[in-house]
């Protein structure tokens, strides 16, 4: 992680108990990061499954109905014809989209979730000084530099010597 993560106390009479520590806030907002992750990694396993599915459809729909075809099921290979897999294949391929509409609904609310407890906790990132420092330098510096690989480098272009 590349930003410090730092949490400011905030004023208020509140007892200690009901107080987190400054590392159990952190840690809180790390598990909905996770979740967050999680809910993404599994959007973009469910959209390669889709575009999978998507190419077999197609694939299919050009072949005869009578040709055998092989489908995987939980491992195991199972033999039928192009028409009885077909209907299958597009079925699930609307599952597919229907969980990849959730799973997107569910990423929002958890986006929204750890925006409230950033809020409420008063979590805020803090940029190394040394970013800064370049940041800045490189904002100062308006002219171009007499090297055009550099200036594309500063702008997150990558640049070969060959033309």
């Amino acid at each position: 992680m590349s930003a410090v993560e730092t949490v400011k106390k905030g004023a208020g009479g509140s007892s200690a108990k009901s107080k987190k520590s400054p590392e159990e806030t952190i840690a809180g907002f790390n598990v909905l990061r996770t979740e967050q992750r999680q809910i993404a990694s599994k959007i973009f396993e469910l959209e390669n499954d889709l575009n999978e599915h998507k190419v077999v459809i197609e694939t299919l729909k050009e072949v005869d109905g009578e040709r055998k075809c092989y489908r995987m099921i939980g491992g195991i290979l199972v033999e039928g014809t192009v028409k009885e897999i077909l209907p299958n294949l597009i079925t699930n391929s609307d599952h597919l989209k229907q969980a990849i509409e959730s799973l997107n609904t569910k990423l929002v609310e958890k986006g929204k979730e750890i925006l409230e407890y950033k809020e409420k906790n008063n979590i805020q990132f803090q940029v190394p000084e040394k970013i800064l420092e370049e940041d800045e330098s490189a904002a100062d510096s308006s002219e171009p530099s007499k090297n055009p690989a550099i200036d594309a480098a500063s702008k997150g272009v990558l640049l070969s010597d060959k033309t």
